[in-house]
This record gives C-alpha cells, sequence and structure tokens, in this order.
C-alpha cells in the first residue's frame, strides 16, 4: 500500500502527524543513543509533562517506533528503545534538528520583522 499526503483521507496523515509532533522528534532524538528509562528521557528532553511523554511514548509505540521493556524488578524497571522502524527516522530528524539549530536565528528575525509590521 503506498500512500498518498495529499489525500485528505490517507492514513499518510496520521503517521505525518506522530513523526511531525515535537515531542516524538525529541524521543526519536533521545533514544538515538541506546535505551532509556523514563525519568532519563524526561531529563533530557526538558519541558515536557510526565503525562504528555507518557502519551507520546504510548502512541510510539502502537505505531512501532519504540519498544516498552519492563524488568521484573524492585521495584520495576521501564526502559524505551527504538525500533528498526523508529530509528529509521533517526537520519531525517537529525536533518531537521540540525536545519532548526542552524537557522533559528534567521526564523526568530523573521518573525521579528514580521510582528513589528503587524
Amino acid at each position: 500500500m503506498k500512500g498518498d499526503a495529499f489525500d485528505p483521507d490517507c492514513p499518510t496523515r496520521l503517521i505525518l502527524d506522530r513523526i511531525g509532533d515535537k515531542w516524538s522528534v525529541l524521543v526519536v532524538l533521545g533514544l538515538t543513543g541506546g535505551p532509556r528509562r523514563f525519568t532519563e528521557l524526561r531529563g533530557l528532553i526538558g519541558g515536557v509533562t510526565p503525562k504528555v511523554l507518557t502519551q507520546t511514548l504510548r502512541a510510539m509505540e502502537r505505531d512501532g517506533l519504540l519498544t516498552r521493556t519492563i524488568f521484573a524488578e524492585v521495584p520495576p524497571r521501564v526502559e524505551y528503545a527504538l525500533t528498526p522502524l523508529g530509528a529509521s527516522l533517526r537520519r531525517p530528524i537529525e536533518a531537521i534538528a540540525a536545519w532548526a539549530e542552524e537557522n533559528v536565528e534567521a526564523v526568530v528575525s523573521a518573525r521579528d520583522r514580521h510582528d513589528a509590521l503587524a
């Protein structure tokens, strides 16, 4: 099945919503170095509430982008890791993140100029 992102009924749009979500992007970047626990990931990402991070992780697990492994320890330990499908997003997301970091000043300046005229 091949998708068509311009078709409003195509499930491709659901996938674009997932991978275009800032928290999903940051989770992929945060897991590129290997598995992490919830608190490690939350600390690395910063600014995300536990509820939103939990929702993001569950949605990404449902979409096959990451795995959640529970270790039978006291207290139980849970780790999240990218699946091969999730890892395949790494390069495109790293490229977009690099572009954003390189162009943040130009974008902020353009916004300031625009807002000054409004």
